[in-house]
């Protein structure tokens, strides 16, 4: 009797397999777990129940009753993917293919200093819960759009009343529940802040347990130490993360040792700081970003071309120039979209620097800038302080949107065997739950919600290419949001099921 006792309390699976009343709504039998948290992989079966996952059973002897069961062997199970760092508008995509396809579950929004131009985030987030998106999504609160709505706009120095309605609109952001600021010191109007802004609103930020995250004021190699710099100066009050780390012009592992060891050093100073990476040797932008701040807002680009047109060719025949030339321009929108301006400039039979001055301007085209060195970028995406991130969208014409996580598994777990398939995962899972601040997210763990991908690695496909950067990654065979299937083999449920998250 002694030992019957002892059976049921310490073999709780037992106990449950053998009750007839228990019947969950999904059973993975036989999968093999990568569980997130980059430890190794083992067999298991997985219940949920729900919308979590309710039991992990190691012994797979074990028999259990379930509404729908998948048989799992030789497939990885996997927490669904967290994108730190992507971009799309759910009231005009709520499917969300794009992340799906690849294996996101959790996207990021309001990146690069822009989030809803809404004093209330609370009111566009519950206009986007009503249409029920399929991926969960995290919000930030975007600092260029905080100096828009305050009434800051492209002020150098605001005034004491600015920055209080700056501090305000944040502080009502995070009320509602976003993970924290993003900063797009690169862009206007956030590129005529300086240190006081910055600090005082890391202070709100770091007061409400939140986290800022930077597409810094200057990639270029010469200038990235700067502005890394500025940023751990904000993470003196709260976490940061430097969004899309890279080096543009900046070459081989011995930089990228270099450029980490500025966060490491950071980091044994007590900084919270940690960095993400797409795993693409092109940037996508505006071409905002080739032009001088002299030609773009709020200054009057017609007066510009009247008073400055000969100074401005040949800025931007240096900048071109710089950046490998106009064959490593790829036009993404507009009417050149899929074209390089090397190609445009041969077709209209001018010089590049006119097309863009003449045929595109600041404002009239993204495109992707082939800038950066693949070992040094491949150096920074092993080390344990950066997570992998898409910086992508449904409509962005650049693979990153479509394939960024396949590409992940594809080459350089499979391929290249760079990484670990353990430490792939978590970079893409457990390891931005963590820097998020998610707590029921990314890791395969009972009581955690059933965000879920039962994949063979060696299926898995980018698909998306520069010329056709819209195909859908191939291989994740089951993909499941909040325990839901939103994806089965190649077709799509249709049914969203996603959430938005809020900040502890």
């Amino acid at each position: 009797m002694k030992n019957l006792l002892l059976l049921l309390l310490f073999a709780p699976g037992i106990l449950l397999s053998q009750n007839n009343d228990v019947v969950y709504d999904l059973l993975i039998r036989n999968a093999t777990l990568v569980d997130g948290s980059g430890k190794d992989k083992f067999k298991a079966h997985v219940l949920v129940r729900n919308s979590e996952i309710v039991q992990i059973e190691r012994d797979t002897s074990l028999e259990f009753s379930a509404e729908k069961t998948i048989d799992a062997d030789g497939l990885v199970l996997s927490p669904g993917f967290i994108d730190t760092h992507s971009h799309g508008n759910p009231l005009e995509t709520p499917g969300f293919k794009n992340f799906l396809a690849m294996g996101v579950t959790t996207i990021t929004l309001g990146q690069d200093g822009y989030s809803p131009s809404e004093r209330d985030l609370n009111q566009w987030m519950d206009e986007v819960q009503k249409i029920q998106p399929a991926t969960n999504i995290a919000m930030f609160a975007g600092h260029n759009t905080l100096r828009q709505l305050s009434g800051v706009n492209y002020d150098t120095l605001p005034g004491e009343e600015g920055l209080v309605e700056m501090e305000k609109l944040l502080q009502n952001a995070m009320d509602a529940g976003v993970f924290g600021m993003t900063t797009g010191l690169e862009y206007n109007p956030g590129n005529f802040s300086g240190e006081v802004e910055l600090e005082r609103l890391a202070k709100i930020v770091g007061k409400n347990g939140g986290l800022i995250m930077s597409h810094m004021r200057n990639e270029d190699d010469s200038e990235l130490e700067n502005s890394i710099k500025e940023l751990l100066a904000q993470g003196k009050h709260c976490p940061v993360h430097i969004s899309h780390i890279k080096s543009v012009y900046g070459k081989g592992e011995p930089r990228a040792t270099e450029i980490i060891s500025l966060l490491e050093e950071a980091r044994a100073e007590g900084i919270e700081v940690t960095a993400d990476l797409y795993p693409y040797s092109a940037s996508y932008t505006g071409i905002a970003i080739v032009f001088p701040d002299w030609a773009k807002k709020p200054n009057d680009y017609e007066s510009v071309l009247k008073t400055r047109k000969a100074e401005l060719q040949e800025f931007l025949r240096n900048k071109i120039a710089d950046r490998n030339g106009p064959e490593a321009t790829l036009i993404g929108s507009g009417k050149f979209k899929g074209k390089s301006l090397e190609q445009i400039s041969k077709e209209l039979n001018k010089p590049f620097e006119d097309v863009l001055i003449e045929d595109i301007g600041p404002y009239g085209a993204g495109g992707a800038y082939f800038i950066m060195d693949d070992e040094l970028q491949q150096t920074l995406m092993q080390h344990e302080l950066v997570n992998i991130c898409s910086d992508g969208s449904p409509t962005m014409r650049h693979p990153r949107g479509y394939g960024s996580f396949a590409k992940i598994i594809e080459t350089y777990v499979m391929g290249e065997k760079m990484l670990s398939l353990e430490q792939a995962i978590h970079k893409m899972t457990g390891m931005p739950a963590e820097i998020l601040g998610i707590e029921d997210r990314g890791l395969i763990k009972e009581g955690y919600k059933a965000d879920l991908l039962l994949f063979d690695p060696s299926e898995i496909k980018e698909m998306a290419t520069y010329e056709e950067p819209h195909k859908l990654a191939e291989g994740f065979k089951y993909v499941l949001v909040n325990g839901k299937i939103a994806k089965d083999g190649s077709e799509f449920s249709g049914e969203r099921n996603g959430k938005f998250l809020k900040r502890p």
